[in-house]
């Protein structure tokens, strides 16, 4: 359950997408923004914190802020983009951290082991 994460972000965002283009709902940067910080949020709350989920949930969730800046607040895509890169490699380093877990099994397993 946990790998069909982002391919469900995905399918909701042009389901999303689509839904906007037949003008079946009205703002798509609303719903465009609420799915990618939505789907960051679901991410780390479905696999707590992992080297993937420490990177993929706080990447789509700053994506989700960059949109809204974007459309409504006149924030430029050049300031922007530079922006995500810094964040994205940022993230990076904090998921090779020793103490961010593998996986949540891993995480497990690490908390049951006993110290030496």
């Amino acid at each position: 359950m946990r790998d069909s994460i982002l391919p469900v972000a995905l399918i909701a965002a042009g389901v999303a997408w689509l839904l906007f283009n037949l003008d079946w709902i009205p703002s798509f940067d609303w719903v465009v923004t609420l799915v990618l910080i939505g789907s960051g949020i679901a991410i780390l709350i479905l696999e707590g914190i992992t080297k993937k989920s420490v990177v993929g949930g706080p990447l789509l969730i700053a994506l989700g802020a960059a949109w809204l800046l974007h459309f409504h607040f006149d924030a430029r895509w050049r300031i922007l983009a530079p922006s995500l890169f810094i964040i994205t490699g940022g993230l990076m380093l904090v998921a090779r951290l020793a103490i961010v877990p593998e996986s949540r099994r891993n995480a497990s397993v690490a908390k049951a082991t006993p110290l030496e």
